[in-house]
C-alpha cells in the first residue's frame, strides 16, 4: 500500500475535470490578482458560513496578524492562547509587539483549558484566540461568556476545523469561526478545504471591522493611493480562489470522510488500553483535519519506526509546547503558570494518516500494525 499523511494525489484525480477547468479560465482571462473568482469565492464561503463578510488574504499566518491589527491592540496589550498549537497563533502576537499569554488546554479535547483562561486575565488583557485543533471546536459558549465579562475580544483560530459545526446550549448551531468578534483559517494544502498554494481567509459579521481588514490586507488603502493606516500586502490570488470555489462544494463530503475515517479508527483501536482514541466534544462535531491518540506509557519513537517499517508514515503534533520554545523565552515572567496538560500531549500524542480518500482497507492495516507495534 502507498499510504499517505494526506493524499491530495488522489482528492485532485476524483476533481481533475472541474479544478483543471477552473484554472483554465483564470489563465485565459489573465486576470491573476483580484479576478473575478476571488470575489465569487468570498461570496461563496460567506453563504456557506452564514457570515456577512469574508475576506480572503495571503495565508493563515496573515489572517490571524491582519486580525490583530483591525482590533487596533497597542504593544504591550495581552492576548490569550492555549499553549498547545501551531506556533502561527502565538508568533503574530509578538510580531505585533503584544504579550502573548499562554494557558494549558483540555486534557481531553486538547483545546483551551477554560479555567485557565479566566485566570490568566489582567487589567492588560486584550483579546483571546481560540484554537480550534485537529478538527475540534474549542468551547466557545464559556470563552464568549469569560470574554463579554472582561470586555475582550475573540479571534478564533479555525484552521483546522472550517466547516464544523458548534451546537449553543441554546440550541443554536453555528459554524466554527463565525462566533467570535473575528475568524481565521488557512487554505494550505493539507487542510479540510485547501488550495494548491497558500491562502487565508478572516471571517466578521462587523461591517466596520470588514472594512478595516481588507484596508489592512491591501496596504492600508480604502480609497486607491490613500493610505489611511499602515498596512500589509496579503492576497487570496485567483487561481488558488478558483480552486477553492471547486472544493467548497465538497467541503461537507470532504469532512463526514475524514468522520467516517475516523470511525473505523475508533472501532478498531478503542479496546486497546495502550492508547486513547479522539474525544468528541459535547458541543460541537469533530471533523478530524487530524486523527490525533494518546499513547498511554509507550515509547512513541520505537512505535513510529515500526509503522514506517511497514510504510505508515505518522506525525507528531506538536513536540514542544510553547512555552519551552526558545522564541518565547522573553515572555517567560508573563507566563510562570503551570503547563502539566501540554507536556504530557507533546510528550504522548501521534496522528495516524487522515484524509478524504482513505480506505477501510488501509485503516485496517494501519489500525493492526498499529495495535502489533504497541505489542497489544
Amino acid at each position: 500500500m502507498n499510504i499517505q499523511m494526506c493524499d491530495l494525489k488522489r482528492q485532485y484525480q476524483r476533481i481533475k475535470g472541474e479544478v483543471d477547468a477552473a484554472i483554465q479560465e483564470v489563465i485565459d482571462s489573465s486576470a491573476f490578482i483580484k479576478g473575478k473568482e476571488v470575489g465569487l469565492f468570498q461570496d461563496e464561503l460567506a453563504s456557506y458560513l452564514n457570515v456577512k463578510h469574508v475576506i480572503g488574504c495571503a495565508n493563515g499566518t496573515d489572517a490571524l496578524q491582519i486580525a490583530l491589527m483591525a482590533l487596533g491592540l497597542k504593544p504591550g496589550d495581552e492576548v490569550i492562547t492555549p499553549d498547545f498549537t501551531f506556533i502561527a497563533t502565538v508568533e503574530v502576537v509578538a510580531l505585533l509587539g503584544l504579550t502573548p499569554i499562554l494557558v494549558d488546554v483540555d486534557p481531553s479535547t486538547f483545546t483551551m483549558d477554560v479555567r485557565k483562561l479566566e485566570e490568566a486575565i489582567t487589567p492588560n488583557t486584550k483579546a483571546i484566540i481560540p484554537v480550534h485543533l485537529f478538527g475540534q471546536c474549542a468551547n466557545m459558549d464559556d470563552i464568549m461568556r469569560i470574554a463579554q465579562k472582561h470586555n475582550l475580544y475573540v479571534v478564533e483560530d479555525t484552521a483546522q476545523a472550517l466547516g464544523a459545526d458548534y451546537y449553543h446550549a441554546d440550541g443554536k448551531i453555528s459554524k466554527a469561526g463565525t462566533i467570535g468578534t473575528i475568524g481565521t483559517t488557512s487554505f494550505f494544502p493539507s487542510k479540510n478545504l485547501g488550495c494548491y498554494g497558500d491562502g487565508g481567509a478572516l471571517f466578521t459579521n462587523d461591517d466596520e471591522l470588514a472594512a478595516e481588514i481588507r484596508s489592512i490586507a491591501n496596504h492600508g488603502m480604502k480609497v486607491r493611493y490613500h493610505h489611511d493606516r499602515i498596512g500589509v500586502n496579503s492576497r487570496l490570488d485567483t487561481i488558488q480562489a478558483a480552486i477553492l470555489r471547486v472544493k467548497l462544494k465538497y467541503l461537507d463530503e470532504y469532512n463526514a470522510s475524514r468522520i467516517n475515517a475516523a470511525n473505523a479508527y475508533d472501532n478498531l483501536l478503542r479496546s486497546c488500553s495502550k492508547l486513547i482514541t479522539p474525544k468528541r466534544a459535547s458541543w460541537s462535531n469533530h471533523i478530524f483535519h487530524q486523527y490525533t491518540l494518546k499513547l498511554v506509557e509507550t515509547d512513541r519513537a520505537k512505535v513510529q519506526k515500526k509503522l514506517a517499517e511497514k510504510g505508515i508514515p505518522s506525525m507528531i503534533y506538536y513536540p514542544i509546547p510553547l512555552h519551552k520554545q526558545k522564541a518565547f523565552e522573553p515572555y517567560k515572567k508573563s507566563n510562570s503558570t503551570s503547563f502539566q496538560v501540554s507536556e504530557l500531549l507533546s510528550d504522548s500524542v501521534l496522528s495516524l494518516p487522515m484524509h478524504t480518500e482513505i480506505t477501510d482497507e488501509e485503516i485496517k492495516f494501519i489500525a493492526d500494525s498499529l495495535m502489533e507495534a504497541l505489542n497489544y
